[in-house]
């Protein structure tokens, strides 16, 4: 019986309970937990582990063969590419777009609606913003910089975060006096208590739109599509607004 008991769980966890593999975008380290939970609960046979990083640095371990079975873009290019090049086998869906706020700490005394004026305030020598290389937000937080015609002059100031959440860490640690991150990620608990924030005008940067697909590693597993179609859930869809993105089709 000690032999043939756990041979029965392991049995049983491969056919109706495999753990789904998901990298997704920094930007969605609270709003993600949050859907997944939902979805465990409605399905504790289920397990989801989520993996986040840059955008730039996920498309690029989905190509080089890492076992994920989701991959969500905070650009839905990524998406694009790898489903041009068979990475992924689910045509790319939307499933939200981004913006981006200026956050500094309460107890810094920055006022970020002032910009771009703070960003030259005398205890400004650290501004955070995520590696526009390979981070969406990066990228549109460097585009609404160059838009305002300060992006030369306050580059020698900026600190780089390998991705989005990286970048909030920094400001929120002291590391940077003040930085540009997610909206989903300064509406979280956590950030929102210490921090204070100013949302940039959306015609100032490229629009952040975001999507997702199973990738050809994901197609094997049988609860799959279960979770893929969750995150277009009224259910999910209420997490997202809450964390500030703006839904496509309802912008």
């Amino acid at each position: 019986m000690r032999l043939i008991f756990p041979f029965f769980l392991l049995l049983f966890g491969f056919v109706y309970g495999e753990t789904i593999r998901v990298f997704a975008a920094a930007d969605l380290q609270y709003a993600l937990r949050e859907i997944a939970n939902l979805y465990m609960k409605k399905h504790p046979e289920d397990k989801i582990e989520l993996i986040f990083g840059s955008s730039g640095k996920g498309y690029a371990q989905v190509r080089a063969g890492a076992p994920y079975h989701m991959f969500f873009s905070a650009d839905m290019k990524y998406v694009e590419k790898l489903y041009e090049e068979g990475y992924v086998i689910t045509k790319p869906k939307p499933y939200a777009i981004g913006r981006i706020v200026l956050w500094a700490r309460k107890d810094s005394g920055l006022d970020p609606s002032k910009f771009p004026a703070v960003l030259f305030d005398k205890r400004v020598s650290k501004i955070a913003i995520a590696n526009w290389e390979h981070a969406p937000y990066g990228k549109a937080s460097k585009e609404a910089l160059e838009s305002y015609g300060v992006f030369g002059k306050i580059r020698d100031k900026l600190v780089l975060g390998e991705n989005i959440a990286q970048t909030a860490s920094y400001i929120k640690s002291g590391a940077a006096d003040i930085g540009f991150i997610a909206l989903s990620l300064a509406r979280a608990p956590e950030l929102e208590k210490v921090g204070i924030y100013w949302l940039i005008p959306e015609n100032r940067h490229g629009r952040i739109l975001q999507g997702y697909a199973i990738t050809k590693e994901g197609q094997r597993l049988k609860n799959i599509q279960r979770f893929y179609n969750f995150v277009a859930s009224p259910e999910a869809r209420r997490v997202f607004i809450k964390y500030g993105f703006m839904l496509p089709g309802e912008d």
